[in-house]
């Protein structure tokens, strides 16, 4: 990628932190419903969400981050997303506090990954872009389920469905 290449992304925010993820993988992002409940899944895994007569596994973004739960607001949103894996493309809803915009980030502006100072393993972000606002945190989805975690997702929601 060279310098001057643009990548845009959906901000979202989780608390007072901005997280980024690249637009193509974005296929909707849905106002807050309540999901049907998955018995038997992690406790970041919320259950399934309907979407046009889809059931789409939905987990709170929050707690698979490792930070405090929170009760939906008016702005909480569900961000329906394709993550590559090596075999397919899993469909998945993130429930975020708030969808913040549409944006460019050049590549020249995306610094590595803070290995000390930040609440999350740092081993799924992709790096994070120094904005006037403050940091914007990129989330590298395809490493941010381990392949048991996946495994258990697909078959919660396969058993559900």
């Amino acid at each position: 990628m060279s310098d001057t290449q643009e990548i845009q992304a959906v901000t979202f925010g989780l608390g007072a932190e901005v997280f980024a993820v690249p637009v193509t993988l974005v296929r909707e992002i849905l106002d807050y419903r309540e999901t049907f409940r998955i018995p038997g899944g992690p406790d970041y895994l919320l259950g399934l969400t309907d979407m046009r007569g889809e059931g789409v596994t939905t987990i709170d973004l929050r707690l698979r981050l490792g930070l405090s739960p929170v009760a939906p607001t008016p702005a909480t949103r569900i961000l329906v997303i394709d993550i590559p894996l090596e075999d397919r493309v899993l469909v998945l809803g993130l429930v975020v506090d708030r969808v913040i915009e549409v944006t460019s980030f050049r590549a020249d502006q995306i610094g590595g990954a803070p290995d000390v100072g930040v609440r999350w393993s740092s081993d799924y972000i992709g790096g994070v872009v120094k904005r006037d606002e403050g940091f914007t945190v990129l989330v590298d989805m395809a490493r941010i389920f381990s392949s048991q975690e996946v495994a258990q997702l697909s078959s919660c929601a396969a058993a559900a469905a």
